[in-house]
This record gives C-alpha cells, structure tokens and sequence, in this order.
C-alpha cells in the first residue's frame, strides 16, 4: 500500500494528463455524486469544491436518489470496484429518470451495465484497493467533468504542485521526525476525535474512514462549531478520546475564534491535543493534500501497530452477506 501513496503525485499528474475525453453536459444545475467508502470520499470533496458555486450538490452514500432529480441533473456514480451493490442500484433509477448520466469504476459489474444501457463510462484502473486508488479516479474525473465544473485548470494544477511538495514531506523516503505523517500516527493512541472547519469536512471523514480502515481503530468526527453546543461536554468526564484538530489556513474569522476558546478548554483541563493544518491556496490544493497527509498517517499507524492495512475482512464479511446486483438489468 505504501507504495501506491508514495506515488500517489505522480498518480494525480498522470490522471489529469491522460486521453480521457471531456463530456459537456448541459444546462446542469444539480449534481449528486453518488458512491461509497473511498468513492464516497469522492462526492465529499466534489460538495466541497462547488460549495460556492451556484449548483446545487448532494452526496448520495445510500441507495436511494433524491426525489429533486429532473432533466437538468446531472448523476455521477462512482464504484471503484465496479461492484458496489448500493452505487449500482443508483445507477440503475438514475438511467430509468432519464436524467444526465455517467459513471465512473474499474470494470465489472457498473461497466457491463453500462455498455448494457450505452451510459457515458470511463473506465479507470483500481491501484492496491478502493482507498488507495483516490487520486487516480479524483484527477480522471475533473478532467472529464471539467466543461461542467466551474474549477480553473490553473486550480487543479496548483493542487497537483502542492501534492508533489507534500509527497517530499510524507514519503517512506523520508522516515523521520520531519515527515508530520509519522509524527501524527507515532501521536495517535485511544480513540481519535477528528474536529473540522466549514469546507474541509471531505478531509476529516476520509480520515475516520481510513484509520478504520487501514489501522483498524475506532475513530469520530465533527464539526468543530457544532461540537461546541454539544460533544464538548463529553469531556468532563475522564476519556481515552483523543482530539485531532484538523484547521484551515484561512479559516472564517469566527472559526478561528472557536480553535483558539477550544484549545484554551483543552490546556486548562489536561486534555492532549494534536493540530493538523491545511496548505496555502484554493480549496482543492487544501483538500487532497490533507487527505494526503492524513491517509499516509494511518498508514505509518497500522505499521506501528503492526497491523496490516490492506485486509478489510469486515467489510468483506457485510459484502458476502448483501444480495448482489443483477448486471442484466
């Protein structure tokens, strides 16, 4: 798995490099990325980006579309598998709306469906496991929807260099206490709760997610303003929960002055906390590098704990037990 994250900037480059051929759907005014887990994480950072912009966007993590869907939606499914039974059954009542269509995976099932029903599909190549291969379907994506993302190449770019810069930092080439991917896993103990500002929540639950799933541990998030009126109070009890604040460098002026009265909460009551900050620049160069640094930690964390990330027998167990989606729809 390591090896696929050292290359993960190479990955992002190459991906929005390649020959894929944009799709101009038009009149879109609505968009619902629709995928689970690592693909999931997807729609995350993709409700992020375009939440300043005047299209309306929903995450779908389930198997139901929103009743909202008309002519002017534009569905995006993604299953980097290709056999995610709950991604496959959107996919199916997106094509029965009549709605904009395309979806995205690395074969299989989806793009059997796909070509089955002539839906727009890219078929992208699955690297190590779902998680691991984010970069890769994140860069293939934005190129393709790129005549109905309103993001500047030049934005995309940038998030590429940073990417690069943060790969220098973080790689297994670099195996000391200047790497803050090693210093945050060798940090982490108990349970981690993950804290976020307004526009990096993407970052924050693809962190949950991957310590759960790469080093095997409990782990929560929240928003960091709605956890004032609330999860605060968890610890006026003694805990082995752990608060992670994951801080943008700009930050809403208010935020910053939430940061600052919590941390203050935290010194006067003995609670260890670890900070996390976001790089300079656009949002999209804010989210994947953070998603960068925060995924290689969990990473070093199950090797620290010697844990091997890759296995998810859990998840596999769920999987065997879910009836399957029949591809001959």
């Amino acid at each position: 798995m390591y090896k696929i994250y050292d290359k993960w900037p190479k990955i992002a480059r190459e991906s929005y490099e390649s020959k894929q051929d944009p799709i101009n759907f038009k009149n879109i005014d609505h968009i619902i990325f629709s995928g689970m887990g690592g693909s999931g994480a997807l729609g995350d950072i993709f409700s992020s980006i375009l939440s300043k912009t005047n299209i309306h966007v929903a995450v779908v993590k389930g198997y139901h579309l929103p009743n909202t869907v008309d002519s002017n939606t534009l569905v995006v499914t993604t299953s980097i598998s290709g056999n995610t039974v709950e991604t496959l059954s959107v996919l199916d009542s997106a094509y029965k709306s009549g709605c904009n269509l395309v979806a995205f995976s690395s074969g299989d099932k989806m793009q059997k469906y796909c070509i089955r029903h002539k839906i727009e599909y890219r078929k992208i190549p699955q690297l190590h496991s779902p998680r691991a291969s984010f970069t890769g379907f994140l860069y293939i994506i934005l190129k393709v929807l790129a005549p109905v993302l309103p993001i500047k190449t030049k934005d995309i770019l940038e998030s590429i260099s940073e990417l690069e810069k943060m790969g220098k930092k973080i790689s297994s080439e670099n195996l000391n206490q200047t790497n803050p991917s090693l210093s945050l896993a060798e940090w982490i103990s108990g349970i981690p709760l993950i804290y976020y500002p307004f526009g990096l929540q993407a970052a924050a639950i693809r962190f949950k997610n991957s310590l759960q799933e790469n080093a095997k541990i409990h782990a929560m998030v929240e928003d960091v303003v709605e956890a004032s009126h609330n999860g605060i109070v968890s610890f006026e009890k003694q805990s082995i929960v752990k608060p992670i604040l994951v801080e943008g460098k700009d930050d809403y002026i208010k935020t910053k002055e939430r940061w600052k009265i919590l941390k203050q909460y935290f010194k006067e009551n003995k609670i260890e906390y670890k900070e996390v900050f976001s790089t300079e620049g656009n949002i999209l160069s804010k989210l994947i590098n953070l998603i960068y640094l925060l995924d290689y930690s969990t990473v070093y964390l199950s090797v620290l704990s010697k844990v091997d990330p890759s296995p998810i027998r859990s998840i596999d167990y769920i999987k065997s037990k879910l009836s399957s989606f029949d591809a001959a729809k």
